[in-house]
């Protein structure tokens, strides 16, 4: 299941934090602040998404991701080559390398991730 980039941006505060109260999400918004009642709704709209859950402390809830930020990127990415690269990672390297304007150093380093992911891979 996907997040809205408004519902994103809400999980990047709550991954950052790990737990976190309403208040202190709505303090890590920058001015102008969003209204408490639509922090709460995208609260509850992440939580029926099975992204996030809370433990109640008196009335107050304390949220927690239940997904992993590695594991959501990891989804985004895959469905992103899978829906506009034919399902082949080479295509989106392509892609990637070319249209990005990494520079050389950039590439290296990059060159370098690869062939250490080789070397695991091959153990």
């Amino acid at each position: 299941m996907q997040l809205s980039k408004t519902e994103e941006q809400l999980m990047q505060y709550l991954w950052k934090r790990k737990k976190a109260f309403l208040k202190d999400l709505l303090d890590d918004f920058p001015e102008p602040k969003p209204a408490t009642t639509t922090v709460a709704t995208l609260l509850k709209r992440i939580k029926d998404k099975g992204f996030i859950d809370y433990k109640l402390f008196g009335k107050s809830r304390e949220y927690y991701p239940i997904i992993k930020k590695t594991d959501y990127f990891s989804n985004h990415v895959n469905g992103l080559i899978k829906n506009f690269f034919n399902d082949s990672a080479s295509q989106f390297a392509s892609f990637f390398t070319k249209e990005t304007n990494l520079t050389t150093q950039e590439l290296e380093e990059l060159k370098k991730v690869i062939d250490t992911q080789i070397k695991n891979q091959e153990k």
